[in-house]
């Protein structure tokens, strides 16, 4: 079968998608992507995967997407990060009968991604980028895609995008930030540089950034001339953005659970950090079930937090409360799925200017009080003292361990050699020796060895005869010349 491309590929394998749902690292797994398809998604990725552990793992290869093969879940592009040639068509010839199109991440700017070197961080080694294209244009039997973000000077940009077209790349998604653009300083998309692309290139285009409502989807179609938009935080905080739809955060909850019992396994930390994602504005308020929601270790633990938010959520309804604690801050009531608009960084201070909100100044404790107080713990130190009341943080009042002769680690109070278990363990093995304070039994096992290999040799031995005594055809022969 002729490999499709550009258009082509985009009007038939991928059914002229324009809503699709971005990958996204532990958030894009197969029960979020069947739960955004019910409720208008055409077209969805895969988490971003290593190529390199794709290939090597065989583990990481069926959990991540060999056991999340289902009908429902197509078209489907598998996303893979990768910064060698020959690895990533390795890895996208292990994938390529499990999807549609393979993606290469261009655009992950996180600090993972700059110690791996890839992602983002590859956008400057064009002539590395350009092998990786054709080598797996080449190779593979379904089309390459690439994700990437925009340089700041729009001429570089559209360049780019034209040297990854020549490279093979048939469709291109871009994300209108640049690598510096996260996190607090993650501002605001520039659609300019997506609408320069799509005017500069001759395969489809998706547009990537600023998209909260199916208004925005709209209005970015209509200004930038690209075939879809994807949606990666929007999606997260609202399932039903493409429906065009805000309904209340436990219906989408709810349903999200109900997929997971459908789909297992799922990762319990996956459908954590959505729910999460889903009652964010909620959970500003409740701050205790913010808690239980981090702690429990259950799905049908996670599923009562759900439950327990929606009978507070449908009291204040009840009440006719006013819950909108921040004072008209967000368009709608709290429990409803809307998006998380982050707050601008903090403007830097200048020298020799004031501060506008004066800081408190910290006063040290005094040396009779060596109990840390809860406001002087870590956030971490603060659970760990709620599962633990009686947990010391003070690390002047915490016993003080001899250390081991050889390597300077905490010795075992009674081990025979007075060492670590790890130096203990050496030594005892060398000497075949028993050590009962870190349960080492080798003479232990070795006399029970010997003893056994004993009893077999015992055992296999052939019966011996004594000449003292007769044996038995004796004593017959006995018997008969007296009888006769």
């Amino acid at each position: 079968m002729t490999k499709l491309k550009g258009f082509e590929f985009w009007k038939t394998t991928l059914e002229g998608a324009r809503y699709v749902v971005a990958p996204m690292v532990d958030q894009s797994e197969l029960a979020w992507r069947l739960l955004s398809r019910r409720h208008g998604a055409q077209l969805c990725y895969t988490p971003m995967l290593h190529a390199q552990v794709f290939v090597r793992d065989a583990n990481y290869r069926r959990e991540n997407l060999y056991s999340e093969v289902c009908e429902e879940d197509r078209p489907l592009i598998t996303q893979f990060c990768a910064n060698d040639p020959e690895v990533f068509v390795q890895a996208a010839l292990l994938a390529q009968d499990y999807c549609d199109a393979i993606d290469l991440n261009l655009g992950c700017p996180q600090m993972i991604a700059k110690r791996g070197h890839y992602g983002a961080y590859l956008q400057d080694e064009w002539e590395l980028l350009e092998k990786m294209g054709k080598l797996a244009d080449e190779k593979l039997s379904v089309p390459v895609t690439c994700k990437i973000r925009v340089f700041p000077e729009v001429e570089k940009t559209v360049r780019y995008a034209q040297m990854l077209e020549r490279a093979g790349c048939q469709l291109l998604t871009v994300h209108g930030r640049t690598k510096d653009q996260k996190g607090p300083m993650t501002g605001i998309a520039s659609w300019e540089h997506i609408k320069a692309v799509r005017k500069a290139v001759s395969i489809p285009v998706f547009a990537n950034g600023n998209i909260q409502y199916l208004s925005d989807v709209e209005r970015c179609i209509q200004e930038t001339g690209v075939q879809g938009i994807m949606s990666a935080e929007g999606n997260l905080h609202n399932p039903a953005l493409f429906e065009g739809r805000s309904p209340p955060v436990w219906e989408m909850a709810e349903e999200y659970l109900e997929v997971v019992r459908k789909h297992t396994p799922c990762s319990l930390s996956y459908v954590r950090a959505h729910l999460f994602k889903m009652w964010h504005h909620t959970l500003q308020i409740h701050q205790d079930l913010r808690e239980e929601l981090a702690k429990v270790k259950t799905l049908d633990s996670l599923a009562e937090v759900s439950r327990q938010l929606r009978l507070r959520c449908q009291e204040e309804i009840a009440k006719e409360k006013d819950v909108d604690l921040q004072e008209g801050v967000l368009p709608f009531p709290h429990w409803i799925c809307q998006p998380y608009v982050r707050p601008p960084p903090k403007e830097p201070i200048a020298n020799g200017q004031c501060p506008l909100v004066k800081r408190t100044q910290c006063q040290k404790r005094a040396l009779e009080n060596s109990e840390p107080t809860t406001e002087s713990l870590s956030k971490n130190k603060q659970k760990k003292r709620s599962r633990n009341p009686n947990k010391n943080f003070n690390s002047e009042q915490k016993p003080k361990y001899i250390k081991c002769e050889q390597c300077g680690n905490p010795k075992g109070n009674k081990c025979i050699f007075n060492l670590c278990r790890g130096c203990c363990k050496k030594k005892a093995f060398k000497e075949v020796a028993d050590c009962p304070s870190h349960g080492l039994r080798f003479k232990t096992k070795a006399e029970k060895r010997k003893a056994e290999e004993q009893e077999n040799e015992t055992a296999n031995a052939p019966p011996e005869y004594s000449t003292e005594s007769p044996g038995p055809l004796a004593e017959l022969q006995g018997q008969c010349e007296t009888s006769l």
